[in-house]
């Protein structure tokens, strides 16, 4: 794939700034941060414009507050517009590096609309920094402004939840925490953990196998990874195969399986047979090479899971995961862009697809096998009321247990379901 063009060092804060600007403007056009442009960006840059985007992404509804009164009309310019954003991002979260930023943000600019724009950019900086106090008075005076999530996000999840919403929004607004899931099929988590601790780095252990990191780190500081010791995944996301425990020897579907993560724990915990799916063959990749590094082996295929005639061999199953697509708004702290790129009637379109998912998918569990639904969504149209519409299709479906997980500093937000067919 092609660098994304700049004359500016790569190792500078001015062309960390001017990436995060072009990926900013890409996703508030519409793409995903999932297609890859961040790997566009030369290996020296990319930490720091990781941290610019999923930062200022994160606080896109405060910066869009803070431009709109820090510009006399709307700019034009769209990639100056998503520049300024980031470098308030870095203004508030480095203000002891505050002439840098400035300097480096409208070194930035000069690359950007033919620098037409250094002089506004360096005065819009300088006139935040010289009103900061009264500007951030005004935005925790705006609930929305300062919830920084959209109106309509907001709104579901104050009808959802009216006592956790705000708890809700903090986390969302905050960094993700790090956690690992240890591979038992390479050692235990208490051999894990102390070669963390011999490379200095603190973690508790939670769940099954799980161990949470004190601080988050790049995967090639992790000691084994390559080899296959860990893997990284959420405390919530491990609670999918510990609920759907399948017993060794049986016959288990994973039936949107990308990137792998729970289908690798369902093989360190037993000794399946497992079928994963996923629609796209690039994410089948991703699944098989997860299962490689792990010395894991599964029967991987690119197929859409609601037309099991075209890959379904008639053999039922004893277990399935469907770990189904969703509008993501427990992770959203992970995937930032999704706030911004999705839209109130996108909760109908994934319900709608999820109810395709278990319609058909419930004819291939054998009668006694369990079906365990799971999403990554806080929405109730997606989860509770999704099976509550799915249990009244098929009365003799029976609901075995039922989690629900808020984000928290611990872990991000999951719902699970298992269902049971009667024997």
């Amino acid at each position: 794939m092609p660098r994304l063009p700049s004359r500016l060092p790569p190792d500078s804060l001015a062309f960390a700034l001017l990436q995060a600007a072009r990926i900013h403007l890409a996703v508030l056009g519409g793409q995903s941060l999932a297609d890859g442009q961040l790997g566009r960006v030369e290996a020296v840059a990319r930490p720091a414009v990781q941290d610019l985007v999923y930062g200022s992404l994160r606080r896109y509804g405060r910066g869009d507050f803070l431009l709109g009164r820090l510009l006399d009309h709307p700019l034009a310019a769209e990639d100056i517009r998503c520049l300024l954003l980031v470098a308030l991002y870095r203004l508030e979260t480095r203000p002891e590096a505050a002439h840098t930023v400035v300097d480096q943000a409208v070194r930035a600019a000069g690359e950007l609309a033919d620098g037409r724009f250094r002089g506004l950019v360096n005065g819009v900086l300088r006139n935040y920094l010289r009103r900061e106090a009264e500007l951030l008075a005004a935005l925790a005076a705006d609930a929305l402004a300062s919830s920084q999530h959209p109106a309509w996000w907001l709104a579901e999840l104050q009808r959802a939840y009216p006592e956790d919403w705000p708890a809700i929004v903090a986390a969302d607004n905050a960094p993700p925490p790090m956690a690992l899931r240890v591979n038992r099929r390479r050692g235990s988590r208490a051999e894990y953990r102390q070669r963390l601790a011999a490379e200095g780095l603190a973690a508790r252990p939670f769940g099954e196998a799980g161990l949470a990191l004190d601080r988050p780190l790049p995967v090639d500081r992790l000691p084994g990874f390559a080899e296959g010791w860990a893997s990284v995944q959420d405390p919530g996301a491990q609670r999918a195969a510990e609920l759907l425990d399948p017993a060794p020897g049986s016959r288990v579907l994973d039936a949107c399986a990308a990137p792998g993560g729970k289908t690798a724990h369902l093989l360190e915990r037993a000794e399946v047979d497992v079928l994963a799916l996923d629609l796209k063959p690039a994410r089948c990749q991703r699944v098989s090479a997860n299962l490689e590094r792990l010395g894991l082996t599964a029967t991987v295929r690119a197929a859409d899971c609601t037309r099991p005639d075209r890959w379904w061999d008639g053999q039922p199953f004893a277990a399935i995961l469907a770990d189904a697509p969703c509008t993501a708004s427990g992770v959203v702290r992970r995937h930032p862009d999704a706030k911004w790129l999705r839209r109130a009637e996108d909760i109908e379109r994934f319900a709608a697809t999820q109810a395709r998912i278990l319609d058909a998918l419930w004819p291939l569990l054998q009668p006694g096998g369990k079906l365990l639904y799971a999403t990554c969504s806080l929405f109730p149209a997606e989860n509770s009321e999704q099976v509550a519409r799915f249990l009244a299709r098929q009365p003799l479906a029976r609901r075995r247990h039922e989690e629900l997980l808020l984000p928290t500093a611990e872990h991000d937000g999951f719902y699970y379901c298992l269902l049971a067919k009667p024997a």
